[in-house]
């Protein structure tokens, strides 16, 4: 992700709860997605980064670290989809969540000329690839119930000039194409990434979002990987949803406990920044129904990228992870 972006992208883990959907939609574009059940929290990854953390730590006597890494490892949060095997491990991700009685929460990220060739560069070598590659996910779902969160930054960075104005048309074509193949499946609720509150004004929303398949989705979703405050997500949420429908939106809690840092340089501000906090736990009991949950959307723990002492993108950061937990209150 670019420098002047404060998002950051990498990968996932899970528990709390969390609910999500029962009964089954119509399928379809514009079909809405299935209704919350109060008793279907979403999956938890028993294997996960967080998980191994865990463990390593219990077994090296370190019990303190453990106890604190608990917090994120006992919580639900996304998992974004490999690019190597997807039908493979989106099956895998929705059997294990059935069989556990929950549903999947489930990140596709792969458009390609992702990120712009930064941290988190990569994505499908074309669009013909791209559109095979959804499509083996939403086979690997099949009729289980998921909840998709759709490109995180694809859609921000066609309206901040990051992705290259000859890329523009297709992108909004291949995500578009992506919601309605997605919509196919009758389990699956489909929210496209729109930003965060620091990134631009949602008037400058409206319209891109329409172009890249709003109307099919079942909503937004804002703050992904970033660290605005719930208050303020919310509140840009809600004049986003005015300008595209009414569409409700899910909010990323996984780390905005604290806000967002402001000390250092601001194009670096999103990579990997200190004294950030664990936010809700996820949720869909928001009180709000345009909000439709707080969720772990970027996994707690696992790195922005090679800055502030970092690894790679979505690898896991103990360090990092261990204060999430300890400043969370």
């Amino acid at each position: 992700m670019p420098a002047r972006t404060p998002t950051a992208l990498a990968a996932l883990l899970t528990l709390v709860t969390v609910t999500v959907t029962a009964c089954a939609a119509p399928a379809g574009p514009g079909a809405p997605g299935p209704a919350p059940a109060a008793d279907a929290p979403f999956w938890v990854n028993p294997d996960g980064k967080a998980a191994r953390a865990v463990a390593a730590h219990r077994a090296a006597g370190r019990t303190a670290e453990a106890a604190l890494l608990e917090r994120i490892a006992s919580r639900p949060a996304a998992e974004w989809i490999r690019p190597d095997r997807p039908e493979a491990e989106a099956r895998e991700i929705t059997q294990a969540a059935a069989k556990a009685g929950r549903a999947a929460l489930l990140v596709l990220y792969d458009i390609p000329n992702r990120d712009c060739g930064l941290h988190s560069a990569g994505g499908a070598p074309d669009g013909a690839a791209y559109r095979v590659w959804v499509d083996a996910v939403a086979r690997g779902i099949g009729d289980r119930r998921a909840t998709v969160v759709l490109e995180p930054d694809a859609v921000m960075h066609v309206v901040d000039g990051c992705t290259a104005e000859q890329h523009h048309g297709e992108r909004y074509a291949l995500l578009k194409a992506a919601v309605e193949r997605l919509k196919r499946q009758p389990g699956v609720t489909v929210h496209l990434d729109a930003g965060n509150a620091g990134w631009t004004a949602p008037e400058n929303l409206a319209e891109p979002l329409r172009q890249a398949g709003i109307a099919a989705a079942d909503g937004f979703a804002v703050n992904v990987s970033n660290f605005r405050t719930t208050k303020e997500s919310v509140a840009y949420g809600r004049r986003l949803s005015a300008l595209v429908g009414g569409k409700p939106f899910v909010v990323d809690t996984s780390r905005n406990g604290n806000g967002p840092y402001t000390a250092g340089d601001p194009a670096e501000n999103w990579c990997n920044p200190p004294g950030r906090a664990l936010g809700e736990p996820p949720t869909l009991r928001t009180g709000d129904p345009l909000v439709r949950a707080y969720l772990w959307i970027k996994r707690p723990g696992e790195s922005d990228g090679e800055c502030r002492g970092g690894p790679r993108a979505g690898e896991w950061f103990d360090a990092y992870a261990l204060e999430l937990a300890r400043n969370a209150r």
